[in-house]
């Protein structure tokens, strides 16, 4: 059969626009069968970019990124003062926050508060021992929920794969990127799957939409991070392999998008 890119390429395009538009809720997405490899699979020679965009996947929300069973009970070491339980209590960022600084960034206050530290002091820390922290009772993770290679993954992306949010996001919420470089990165990769106004996809409802204008505005340190690392279980390209500014300058563009 001879090759044929353009067909090829149409397919795939077709993909991730079905995964797109199957998007019902912030972290529960259905993609197409087609996208089964590159939302779950792993590559055979697995890249840096890949690895710790894997990672932030997990830290986000282990089980959709591995399809594997949600968790039923609430962590053992989930504070009792806390107001989350069940399967989001035992999310990485449930506790550390998107900003990676736990009591001591957004989570200080509000609805996810649990007083407990972030991550940010511990990168560069040995991967080997990461792994064997989150083994540990305190963490919990069995094999069955994520195997050593897997938490390799997360022990890597809190090693080299986290950013301070405060160095490129403003204490008004407002991100310090260049508008109209995101306004390029924007129009010809996320438009694809978001649309260019950012209204393809929406995560919240008909009456109170949530679009990529919205979460952005609302949410910076959070879109961030999925910028950089993807949304588990949904078949979304991400920018790990750019440079960390691009990202920022994406999420700029994004915070003028429409919110309604």
């Amino acid at each position: 059969m001879p090759h044929r890119p353009h067909a090829r390429l149409a397919l795939l395009t077709a993909a991730l626009l079905a995964a797109a538009a199957t998007t019902t809720a912030a972290d529960k997405v259905e993609h197409a069968p087609e996208a089964q490899a590159f939302v779950h699979g792993t590559p055979s020679k697995p890249s840096e970019a890949w690895t710790l965009a894997a990672g932030g996947r997990l830290y986000d929300n282990w089980w959709v990124a591995l399809d594997r069973a949600e968790p039923t009970s609430t962590h053992p070491s989930y504070p009792a003062s806390g107001k989350a339980k069940g399967a989001a209590t035992w999310r990485c960022k449930e506790c550390h926050g998107w900003d990676y600084k736990g009591r001591d960034g957004r989570y200080r206050t509000g609805s996810h508060t649990t007083g407990i530290i972030g991550v940010m002091g511990a990168r560069g820390r040995d991967e080997a021992d990461l792994v064997r922290l989150l083994r540990a009772p305190v963490h919990g993770y069995t094999s069955d929920m994520m195997r050593d290679d897997e938490l390799l993954r997360v022990a890597a992306f809190i090693n080299r794969g986290l950013h301070d949010m405060s160095d490129v996001i403003g204490a008004d919420d407002v991100p310090l990127g260049n508008v109209e470089r995101g306004k390029s990165i924007f129009q010809t990769i996320c438009a694809a799957c978001h649309g260019f106004d950012g209204r393809l996809i929406n995560w919240g409802t008909v009456e109170e939409p949530s679009y990529v204008g919205t979460e952005a505005s609302r949410l910076p340190d959070e879109v961030l991070h999925k910028l950089r690392n993807s949304h588990p279980g949904a078949a979304m390209v991400n920018l790990r392999a750019l440079p960390l500014s691009d990202a920022v300058d994406v999420l700029t563009y994004a915070a003028t998008l429409p919110t309604r």
